[in-house]
């Protein structure tokens, strides 16, 4: 059996091991460069790999390709690979069999990093042997390879869910869903929401889909669309006879008539939002039968997520706050809403069609000044040149950070919250959010 992986990154290189170690025939090939270390693990790994091309003839011959999630389906490879029927997956499609381990699977527009992190949190506490992997830390199929490891907890992406065909998670959690990447799936809402609901696609009776009942995309495709799995369902305003819900500042989660209270202050993490990402673990918690006092010890310790409303530092009693991981107007909405200061918002980047109306009462009542920090802020410009006293532009970040300073007087906030890719002036949105705290240290 012939595998070819397109992507030489984390997870490329960790299928590539996983497939070595069952036997297939393995080549590896990246229209980009490969890091220097992964070349190293490949090289001792004895897998063939090019790189800055991709070669037809080496690659049509293949009986199954992993493709990294960073390919889009468009790309000319893809094209010709679907064309002569060979399977194309993601990593955890072709991972998947080799692991007798139960899979957690957490997609969502937004909050499915902390989500993942917390419930990671819920479930090492307790002292089970759980990898955490997907779009985050160390690739899936890389621990699959090496580890043996009874559950993963898997943050996925749109990306990764395109490319399942039999996987299934035994707990799917949908965090929300709002409009995203909506350049990889031509523009259409539709396509973007079905994506995300094929991570319930293969559940059966004996699974659970954990979903934000508040969520209007959810709740319109669960109306039109059916699932097999037993629905948990949570809310900020509705309570449940099975779900999590909030009710006299309590968090309450009944699941298989079992109640677990949980007072809201002594959540670790703060926000609205936050209190949904606590939902959505504890679900998880409550159903791999954890212990209360563990969840709640948990709960209260955990420490959040970096480059996720990161408070960096207060300087002359300004509070600089890092959430350079809000790649969409979504997740900035959640940051501009949980602000209690005057704001002076840095945001810009590479737009993936963004709509930024959503944003437009926030911006009224929070925001005191905007530093666009991107190479086209034309949209942000159109949108709130009118709204707010003071706009400036600037191309780095040093710059965006000092001109912050210029701005704010005693009490207020300066918050990078880009609501945009970072990959105009950054190699990404952690590259672009340490960058942010340097700079900050730097004042």
């Amino acid at each position: 059996m012939r595998l070819v992986v397109l992507g030489g990154g984390e997870s490329g290189v960790g299928t590539a091991i996983l497939g070595k170690k069952k036997g297939y025939d393995v080549f590896v090939s990246d229209f980009g460069k490969i890091k220097e270390s992964y070349k190293e693990v490949l090289i001792n790994n004895e897998i063939a790999w090019e790189e800055q091309k991709h070669t037809e003839a080496l690659i049509l011959n293949a009986d199954v390709v992993m493709k990294s999630p960073g390919i889009p389906e468009k790309s000319a490879i893809v094209k010709k690979l679907v064309e002569k029927g060979i399977p194309v997956v993601s990593e955890i499609e072709f991972a998947a069999p080799f692991t007798k381990a139960v899979t957690i699977g957490i997609t969502g527009s937004n909050g499915k990093t902390t989500t993942t992190m917390l419930t990671y949190h819920l479930l090492k506490s307790a002292g089970l042997n759980v990898g955490l992997a997907g779009n985050i830390g160390k690739s899936f199929a890389w621990q699959v390879a090496e580890d043996s490891f009874d559950s993963y907890v898997l943050e996925l992406s749109s990306f990764q869910l395109d490319g399942i065909i039999n996987y299934k998670p035994h707990i799917a959690i949908i965090t929300n869903i709002s409009p995203d990447h909506l350049d990889r799936y031509d523009y259409n809402y539709q396509n973007y929401i079905d994506s995300k609901f094929r991570i319930t696609m293969n559940q059966t009776e004996e699974d659970y889909l954990i979903y934000d009942a508040d969520d209007e995309a959810i709740a319109e495709w669960l109306k039109n669309n059916k699932t097999k799995a037993k629905l948990i369902p949570f809310s900020l305003t509705k309570t449940f006879s099975e779900g999590a819900f909030i009710k006299n500042n309590k968090m309450e989660v009944i699941i298989n008539k079992e109640e677990f209270l949980m007072e809201t202050e002594s959540i670790a993490l703060e926000g609205k939002h936050n209190m949904k990402n606590a939902m959505a673990a504890t679900s998880v918690a409550k159903l791999m039968q954890i212990r209360k006092s563990t969840i709640r010890e948990s709960m209260s310790n955990f420490q959040g997520v970096e480059h996720r409303l990161e408070k960096v530092l207060k300087i002359q009693n300004v509070q600089y706050i890092n959430d350079s991981k809000a790649t969409n107007v979504n997740a900035t909405f959640f940051a501009l809403d949980s602000m209690n200061s005057p704001t002076v918002w840095i945001v810009g980047g590479v737009d993936k069609g963004n709509d930024y109306n959503e944003l437009m009462s926030l911006v009224r009542e929070k925001v005191k000044a905007i530093i666009c920090l991107g190479i086209d802020n034309k949209k942000i410009i159109e949108a709130f040149g009118n709204v707010v006293d003071v706009m400036v532009e600037v191309n780095n970040m040093n710059d965006a950070v000092r001109m912050g300073q210029r701005l704010t007087e005693k009490g207020d906030t300066v918050l990078l919250s880009p609501a945009c890719a970072s990959f105009d002036l950054f190699e990404n949105y952690e590259d672009r959010g340490n960058q942010f705290k340097q700079a900050v240290y730097n004042l």
